[in-house]
Order: structure tokens, then C-alpha cells, then sequence
């Protein structure tokens, strides 16, 4: 009881420290890993808060998911001024809580593989789903997605649950586009060999890390993370014939924020060098816009789809629960 009142009394202390010295408070909402020890939050919210005279105030959530899921629970009494971490397979369905206002920001020339017009969501990052493997224990990696699914002796693998994790649901989205109505067929083909699916991103890989499986479902930017720390290039994306499943994460400011000139400011703060250029080897994704110094070395040797495969998210919204239905049943039998 003692412990809850000290952690009460040094909370009220740090609000009333940051109102005597008179600076606003920007809420940010956001996922977990963007925020935590090994993400972009803590350069992110350094390099802002040199320029805003503010202070920024991260509240986590675990993934895009449940970024939306409390944002439809807290409606317009939101405390958050600004969403950084959405997923755009989810954008429609965000959208359509009516939370957001429009961002305003000159969205030209950004470097992603399609065009973007939304005037409501952002996007700060981006990159393509892939699996991941170690090239020293697979030497000959499956080179699509079919024959990942259909060889009965191919490779082990780990995945995410699309009802909980964006690479679970992109993956969904992934074996619809190259399935369509046989998806089921296919995801009874893959079930013997899938290891389990995980909530989240992080435990999935962490169980290839260990050995568990000999693939997971991560992302082509992947590898560039054991490049650049580990020293590394062992570990790899497999690169598919049939084309890579695009993924895009957002930003976007509420219309309950009271503080709407400084969200306004941290909106046009994500597509500036100082935000971009935390991204590659801080969040593990491409930029949206690349900065003027360019991408990291270890970004260099990259595997590059040829072909993005995409809904968009008015057809994911229409068709989520029908996909997720056909999974469910091909996991079940």
C-alpha cells in the first residue's frame, strides 16, 4: 500500500514539475516496441521536444490492434493527441471510429512503392512481410509461397495470430491474395508444419531465435537488424516469385486533442529528417521518405519484391472476419 501511494505522490510530483515549468503535454499513443527499450521512441521524443518547447508523453498499448481497440472504448473522451503506429490494413476501420481529424501535411514525394493521398492517416514507415530463416541450417529456401504451403517435408515454421498481430493478419491477407477461394485448402496444407502461432510478433520470433522452427513470419528489413547489431548475415528473407504482402504504418491526430497546434506540429515532424532517419535502425522498417543521407549499409543488400500485394482497406474491413473465419476452421480440423 505504501509502494502505490510513493508511485501516486511521484506521479502528481512529475505533472506538477512539468506544469510549473510551464510546457504543454503532448500525448502520443503508440505500440509497445516503437516506445520501449530497444525502439524509436526515445530519439523520437528527443529530437521533437527540442524543437517544440513541450513534452512528449508516450502511452503504450501491445500492437496496432489494440491501439484501435482502446481508442473505440475511450471514443471522443480520448486522452491522446496523436496515434503514432497504426496498421493501413486497419486504416478503414480506424477511420471510420470518427476519432481522427485530417492532418494537413504535404504528403509528395514519399518514397513508398504506392501512392498515398489519405488526408487523414500519415504513413512513417513501411516495409514488406517476408520469412525470415538462417541461411547456415536452410540452404535452399522455399521461393514462393506455394511452395512453402504445398511441399508435406518443407520447412518448419512459427507464426502470429491475425487476430491479434499485424504480421499474423498480413500473412492472412498474403494467402488470400495468392489463394483466394482455396485459402482454406492451403492453410489446412501449411497447419502440419506450423509450430503454433504466437499473439505477437516478438514471442514468434524469439522462438526461431531459438531454434523452434526454421522460418517465422517477420518482415524483408528483418536481417538488417542482425547485420547492424549482431554483426550477422546469416539470417535472410526468403524472397517469393508471387510477390512480397505490403505493410504501412500510420500516424494520425484526434479530433479530442487539447493541444491541436502541437499535434499539428508532431504530424508534420513524422515526415521531417529527424523522425525519417529514426526509422531503418530504430523501428527496422523502410522510411517513408528517405532522408537526404540515405539508408544504412546495413539496409544495403536487402532482399526487394518485385510485386506488392495489397487490399485495401475498405476490403479489408469488408472481407477481415470471413478471412479470419476461413483460418480458424482450416486450424481447427
Amino acid at each position: 500500500m505504501l509502494r502505490r501511494s510513493l508511485i501516486i505522490l511521484a506521479s502528481i510530483f512529475l505533472a506538477n514539475a512539468a506544469y510549473a515549468q510551464g510546457k504543454p503535454v503532448l500525448t502520443v499513443y503508440t505500440y509497445g516496441s516503437f516506445a520501449g527499450k530497444y525502439g524509436p521512441g526515445k530519439t523520437v521524443e528527443e529530437r521533437f521536444e527540442a524543437t517544440c518547447g513541450c513534452d512528449l508523453n508516450w502511452v503504450t498499448a501491445e500492437d496496432a490492434g489494440s491501439l484501435v481497440g482502446r481508442l473505440r472504448l475511450e471514443g471522443a473522451d480520448t486522452k491522446a493527441d496523436v496515434v503514432v503506429g497504426l496498421d493501413m490494413n486497419l486504416a478503414a476501420e480506424a477511420k471510420a471510429l470518427n476519432t481522427f481529424a485530417p492532418h494537413g501535411v504535404d504528403v509528395k514525394d514519399l518514397s513508398l512503392p504506392i501512392a498515398w493521398n489519405d488526408d487523414t492517416f500519415i504513413p512513417f514507415d513501411w516495409g514488406y512481410y517476408a520469412f525470415v530463416y538462417d541461411a547456415n541450417k536452410l540452404p535452399n529456401p522455399p521461393k514462393s509461397l506455394k511452395e512453402l504451403v504445398e511441399n508435406p517435408n518443407g520447412p518448419k515454421v512459427v507464426l502470429q495470430d491475425p487476430r491479434t498481430s499485424a504480421p499474423g493478419l498480413g500473412l492472412l491477407l498474403w494467402m488470400q491474395q495468392v489463394y483466394g477461394e482455396k485459402a482454406g485448402e492451403a492453410w489446412t496444407q501449411l497447419k502440419p508444419r506450423v509450430v503454433t502461432f504466437t499473439k505477437g510478433w516478438s514471442e514468434a520470433y524469439g522462438l526461431f531465435m531459438k531454434g523452434e522452427a526454421d522460418m517465422v513470419m517477420s518482415y524483408t528489413t528483418s536481417p538488417a537488424y542482425h547485420i547492424s547489431a549482431e554483426k550477422k548475415n546469416n539470417y535472410k528473407a526468403a524472397a517469393f516469385s508471387e510477390g512480397h504482402y505490403l505493410h504501412v504504418e500510420l500516424a494520425g491526430m484526434t479530433r479530442a486533442t487539447k493541444q491541436p497546434e502541437l499535434a499539428k506540429k508532431f504530424m508534420a515532424f513524422v515526415l521531417s529528417e529527424p523522425f525519417q532517419s529514426a526509422m531503418p535502425e530504430g523501428n527496422w522498417m523502410m522510411p517513408a521518405k528517405v532522408p537526404a543521407s540515405g539508408l544504412p549499409a546495413s539496409f544495403k543488400d536487402l532482399v526487394q519484391p518485385q510485386k506488392a500485394l495489397l487490399f485495401t482497406p475498405e476490403e479489408v474491413q469488408q472481407n477481415r472476419r470471413a478471412f479470419t473465419d476461413t483460418w480458424l476452421n482450416a486450424a481447427a480440423r
